[in-house]
């Protein structure tokens, strides 16, 4: 077993060549919102371009794009038809993803039995890095055996794991990293339970984090988690890995946040905080 310091951020953050360029750090999809939830996306979108990745695309409902888009500037968006995802975009959404290095879908998207069936089938149809995240872990619980074996990181929370597994786990560190473990082996997936203290395996390593501190239990914490990890699997770093640094950046940044906001940290504070993680290890 092993845990998680500041020098996973090496593996990822190296010295950039003179004539690097767009695209070399990753082109990012994130799949999400809808009528009742328009700007979920939007954190986990921001946490990717703060981690470094170097476009992050939108995809959502009409109505949520328009609000998407009014957020931030630096936000793109591919609006499609419709209040809620649906199996009537898939194949435009599958299309557009062919030319992403990784996707971040679940946020906002709800967890309407349509809505399950039509993350399943984009997510059947998929062969790129995945994060799986917020209600996309219900889509995954309910047709997991069909989801096996594909280049997938889950980031649960316990309840979420519950879904998952059927395993209610305690705070026991031991139990929760031996339901994590044969979890990630039985789907061959690679899944980051989220908790006090963060536990990551693939089925066969297992890590544990132990950043982040007891003022990041606002919701939007787990989106900004997700956002970085797949800006780490869009820069091609391995599943394992990029769920390792993720853990241990977005504990790192919500330290930071809290020291300066105590309870009142919100999402956004964090985001702004990962670079600040990102400098002690490199600096330009």
């Amino acid at each position: 077993m092993e845990k998680v310091d500041w020098s996973i951020l090496r593996k990822i953050y190296k010295k950039r060549d003179d004539w690097v360029h767009k695209h070399d750090f990753g082109n990012l999809l994130v799949i999400g919102g809808s009528k009742l939830y328009p700007t979920t996306p939007v954190l986990a979108a921001l946490a990717a371009y703060r981690a470094g990745v170097d476009w992050v695309t939108i995809a959502a409902p009409q109505e949520a794009s328009k609000i998407i888009a009014s957020y931030s500037p630096n936000l793109m968006v591919h609006p499609f038809k419709g209040d809620f995802l649906s199996n009537e975009v898939i194949d435009e959404l599958v299309k557009i993803s062919e030319k992403r290095d990784a996707i971040e879908i679940g946020g906002g998207l709800t967890r309407d039995e349509k809505v399950l069936e039509a993350i399943f089938e984009y997510l059947k149809r998929i062969d790129k890095p995945v994060v799986i995240d917020d209600d996309a872990i219900y889509a995954f619980a309910k047709y997991k055996n069909e989801l096996r074996g594909k280049n997938f990181v889950l980031t649960p929370h316990s309840y979420e794991f519950f879904v998952l597994s059927g395993i209610n786990v305690s705070n026991d560190l031991n139990e929760r990293i031996n339901a994590v473990k044969n979890f990630a082996k039985e789907y061959r997936v690679t899944v980051l339970l989220k908790g006090h203290i963060d536990v990551i395996s693939d089925g066969e390593r297992v890590a544990i984090n132990t950043s982040g501190c007891v003022t990041m239990t606002k919701a939007g914490l787990g989106n900004t988690l997700a956002g970085i990890l797949a800006a780490y699997l869009a820069r091609k770093v391995d599943s394992f890995t990029a769920a390792c640094a993720a853990a241990f950046v977005n504990g790192k940044a919500g330290e930071l946040a809290s020291k300066k906001f105590s309870e009142g940290i919100l999402p956004t504070d964090l985001i702004e905080f990962i670079p600040e993680v990102i400098k002690r290890v490199r600096k330009y």
